[in-house]
């Protein structure tokens, strides 16, 4: 057997034409340069926000790979069909009669040389096409790759050396079909439809067929076997079907070579043998691989433990309790049904979930929780589930997958995205009295114990109203308890970890998730939320400080835009002169029946989300009503105040919400009492010269509240955690900062301009980029990373 091995070794050696072939396959090194050539011309003729919508061109080896699978395919296949057109294969069979013998001693040969030529050519592919990206290769896409990826992210160093191998591959592929076909033309045709014509033809298929097809194409698998991307099949199957191609290629190599038959009759059992041999592998192929992205749509058929249709896949509002044994039966089937609501995307799918309304009973009294998903859809091999947590408290995740469905387009590639309305969701149909949850009192600054006592009294007399109609669901409503019912969602989905999305509020229930659950976080994306790790009293230097620098650059607004009605004024002194006017004697709203009337606090507290949040740029409408009512406040009628208030909440002036509160209280948003509310207030004084009291309107709000602090603040484990991403404007970045400084590895992505939830807003592609690169890769920025507004 040696001797034959040498025997075509040196066959194979011996012929320049071997070597003028494998010099020929450079034209793949040329073609990777060549699309990276056109890929920057386009990509420099685009706007910022265009080149964010650009294709990454990867590792750069796709375009290439097609063309030296067929050089090393064609390698392969003249190393035995040349042996036929010569009539050598007559010598050949004489010194080895055994045919499949003479077969088999071609491989060791033929591999070697492919091997080690794949390697180079690979790498050589790869470089070239980096060198002609430059700089730009590192440039961060929408969803969230780069427009070339180098060696040194994730699984690329992976994937060029599995190509340098599948060139290997392609190689012997071509061996066998010469044996099977024992022509040379006969085996070029094949080899031009596997690799050339095949995944053309696959390329103009429609979605998904266009990505389940493209999966089990050879120049697919590299990528995939190295677990980038690339299709829909786990590593284990990808290489399994890279063998199998091989295999069933020498198969029918070996049969065909083993017929006596006429040579016409050779080449229909050899192409019949290997397309069949080759569309059973892929089957096979097919059975052990991973669900796709493409088959999620078919929940019905995804059983999720714990999970059940709604009777009629209703998207409800909020949670819906019930007695225990109303629960469901454990043998009930879980299943995803198309969502009730004509609002939702076609594709959304409902269901719920079923908790203990008091997690300390586990076997007490349920409460019914809404979910909802958009499947993933991409072409990409889903890596797992992103649990998008909403804000307020009070607002429901279902509601934001409704409305910002398209914002999650790109991740979607990747990864099932799965909200739910959590129990403290304030909407009509709740399990609670939405029109008590949607109105609270009006919150006074005290000025003694004895107005510290009144408030007490008000807030508490308001929340009984609301907890009245179930208290015991109502002192259940803290961010822990929802962190809890998200883990029940994790367990009925069968994910081993989740991916989390926290915005602006969410972050409260994220951040006890980690504490409660830190193996169970594979990442976390913090957008705006608040740092719900240390009491209310130690971030108010923090906030102060935010609110004093919106209040510059609305004065510097002014000073530069003649819509402001305070251009040409300094507005830094026309409010402090307006606050303390006002504290002398309120500001009332005239032409009101309900005579309402604004201190300097109550000033402080309207304003504060005009200052925060101008509104879109350059208009800034927010800024310019707001410059408004400053001027009509000053003329003695703070109607203008009242106006933009009760279009937001129905009120004159701002209501403490019980929806809100019933979860800021739980959560130890208030004070401690009356002495610390004083302490607060003093060193607010000195911190804010503009807005001294003003964040103490929130934990005012839970003075005299009827139900004890549930989930305190807390630190964050320092081990356990994977790194955070922590988001912000100029009003949200010292927040999530804030939070995030205590997992270590964590990075903050600062945006330059004003927003809040920058990733479901879609403010920000820069942002939106960033933000799908670490949750698909788990890729940080680097630290001082900014993204600035589109120009």
């Amino acid at each position: 057997m040696i001797d034959v091995i040498a025997s075509e070794w040196h066959k194979l050696r011996s012929l320049r034409s071997n070597g003028y072939l494998l010099a020929t396959s450079l034209l793949a090194v040329l073609v990777c340069a060549g699309v990276a050539y056109l890929m920057i011309r386009g990509y420099d003729g685009q706007s910022p926000a265009e080149r964010l919508r650009f294709t990454s061109n990867g590792d750069g080896l796709g375009t290439g790979l097609p063309v030296a699978y067929f050089v090393f395919g064609t390698l392969g296949a003249l190393t035995i069909t040349s042996e036929y057109a010569t009539g050598m294969i007559r010598t050949s069979l004489v010194a080895v009669p055994r045919r499949q013998l003479l077969l088999f001693a071609k491989v060791p040969g033929l591999a070697a040389v492919t091997l080690a030529g794949g390697q180079v050519l690979a790498f050589a592919m790869h470089l070239s096409a980096q060198a002609v990206l430059g700089d730009r290769a590192g440039h961060i896409l929408l969803d969230g790759r780069t427009l070339g990826t180098g060696l040194s992210e994730p699984g690329v160093l992976t994937s060029v050396i599995v190509s340098g191998l599948s060139m290997a591959a392609a190689a012997l592929l071509g061996l066998g079909v010469g044996a099977a076909i024992r022509s040379t033309p006969g085996s070029l045709v094949v080899l031009v439809l596997i690799f050339l014509v095949v995944p053309f033809a696959v390329r103009v298929l429609p979605s998904p067929l266009r990505a389940q097809a493209g999966s089990y194409l050879f120049e697919s698998l590299p990528q995939q076997i190295a677990g980038v991307g690339g299709g829909t099949l786990a590593p284990g199957a990808a290489a399994g079907l890279l063998a199998a191609h091989v295999a069933a290629a020498m198969a029918a190599g070996a049969a065909g070579i083993a017929a006596k038959r006429r040579k016409v009759k050779a080449l229909a059992v050899g192409v019949v043998a290997t397309l069949a041999t080759s569309l059973a592998a892929g089957l096979v192929a097919g059975l052990v691989a991973v669900p796709s992205a493409g088959d999620a749509p078919a929940l019905a058929e995804r059983p999720a433990n714990g999970l059940m249709a709604p009777p009629e896949a209703s998207d409800s509002p909020g949670p819906v309790a019930q007695s225990p044994e109303r629960g469901l039966a454990s043998g009930d089937t879980p299943a995803w049904r198309p969502c009730a609501d004509q609002d939702a995307p076609g594709d959304m799918r409902c269901a719920t979930v079923q908790v203990p309304l008091d997690w300390k009973k586990p076997e007490g009294r349920k409460i019914t929780i809404p979910v909802a998903l958009l499947p993933a859809s991409g072409a990409e091999r889903r890596i797992g589930t992103v649990f998008s947590i909403p804000g307020g408290p009070g607002a429901s995740g279902i509601d934001d997958l409704k409305q910002y469905h398209g914002r999650f387009a790109q991740l979607r590639d990747r990864f099932d995205v799965v909200s739910f309305a959590p129990r403290n969701t304030v909407k009509p149909g709740g399990a609670l009295p939405y029109d008590c949850l949607a109105t609270g009192p009006w919150i006074t600054l005290p000025r003694d114990r004895a107005q510290y006592a009144a408030l007490e009294r008000s807030n508490r007399e308001h929340a009984q109203r609301c907890r009245a109609a179930d208290p015991e669901l109502f002192d259940h409503m803290d961010s822990a308890s929802v962190a809890r019912d998200i883990e029940a969602v994790r367990a009925a989905l069968g994910e081993e970890r989740l991916s989390f999305l926290a915005n602006s509020y969410g972050g409260t229930p994220a951040a006890a998730y980690a504490r409660l659950f830190p193996a169970r976080v594979r990442a976390m994306v913090l957008d705006g939320t608040a740092a719900h790790v240390e009491d209310t009293a130690a971030g108010e230097p923090r906030r102060y400080a935010v609110a004093e620098r919106q209040l510059e650059r609305f004065a510097a607004w002014c000073r530069s835009a003649t819509a402001c009605a305070l251009h040409g004024q300094d507005v830094g002194e026309v409010w402090r002169a307006l606050v303390a006017a006002a504290d002398r004697s309120p500001v009332p709203v005239k032409n009101d029946p309900s005579r309402a009337a604004y201190s300097g606090f109550d000033l402080k507290v309207a304003a504060a989300p005009s200052f925060t949040a101008p509104g879109g740029e350059p208009d800034v409408p927010r800024w310019v009503q707001l410059a408004d009512a400053i001027e009509q406040a000053v003329a003695g009628d703070a109607a203008g105040f009242a106006d933009y208030v009760r279009q937001a909440s129905g009120s004159p002036k701002v209501p403490s919400l019980t929806g809100q509160n019933m979860t800021h209280c739980l959560d130890g948003k208030g004070y401690g009492g009356y002495e610390a509310y004083r302490k607060a207030l003093r060193g607010a004084r000195e911190l804010s010269p503009n807005f001294a009291g003003q964040r103490s309107w929130w934990p005012l709000a839970c003075a005299g509240w009827p139900a004890p602090v549930t989930n305190p603040p807390a630190p964050l484990p320092a081990t356990g955690l994977p790194p955070f991403l922590g988001v912000g404007s100029w009003t949200d970045h010292t927040e999530v900062e804030t939070i995030v400084r205590h997992v270590p590895g964590s990075a903050t992505l600062r945006y330059e301009g004003h927003g809040h939830t920058l990733y479901v807003q879609g403010l920000s592609g820069c942002v939106t980029a960033h933000v799908n690169r670490y949750l698909t890769t788990l890729r940080l920025p680097p630290p001082g990373t900014t993204c600035r507004p589109a120009s």
